[in-house]
C-alpha cells in the first residue's frame, strides 16, 4: 500500500489563522464562503484549541488566541467564482469593506474584506 504524506483532500499548504474570537471567524467563513466546518477541537474553556474548515479545495486551520499564541492579523487572497456577490455576503456577515470590487491592470476583478477578527480577505474573480 502506498502511503501519502498528507491527509486525502488537504492541499500541500495551509494557511493557519490564530485570533480573537475564533467562532465568529468561523461564523464569517460559513456566511461568506459557505465554508464546511471539518474538524474542531474545544479547550475545557470553551476555547477552540484547534478547528478547520474548507473553503472550495483549500483547508483554513485557526485557533484562538492565548498567551502562548497570541493574535495576529493576517492577508489572505482567495478565488471566488463571484467577487460582487462573495463581497456582499462578506459585509452583511460582519465584514468591514477595504476595496470595493475593482478591475485594475491584472486580469482580475478584486475586492478586499475585512473579517471580524481582524484579517484581511482579498476576494478575486479571473475576468480576462
Amino acid at each position: 500500500m502506498n502511503k501519502t504524506f498528507k491527509p486525502e483532500g488537504y492541499a500541500s499548504l495551509s494557511p493557519y489563522l490564530v485570533v480573537d474570537g475564533a467562532q465568529k471567524l468561523i461564523d464569517f467563513l460559513l456566511a461568506t464562503f459557505g465554508a464546511k466546518v471539518t474538524r474542531r477541537f474545544d479547550n475545557e474553556d470553551g476555547s477552540l484549541m484547534h478547528g478547520e474548515v474548507m473553503i472550495d479545495d483549500t483547508v483554513v486551520m485557526l485557533s484562538d488566541a492565548s498567551e502562548s499564541y497570541p493574535a495576529f492579523p493576517v492577508w489572505l487572497h482567495v478565488y471566488v467564482p463571484d467577487v460582487a456577490a462573495t463581497y456582499a455576503k462578506a459585509l452583511a456577515a460582519g465584514g468591514i469593506s477595504v476595496q470595493e470590487p475593482v478591475k485594475k491592470d491584472d486580469p482580475d476583478l478584486r475586492a478586499g474584506v475585512q473579517d471580524p477578527t481582524g484579517n484581511t480577505w482579498w476576494l478575486a474573480t479571473q475576468v480576462e
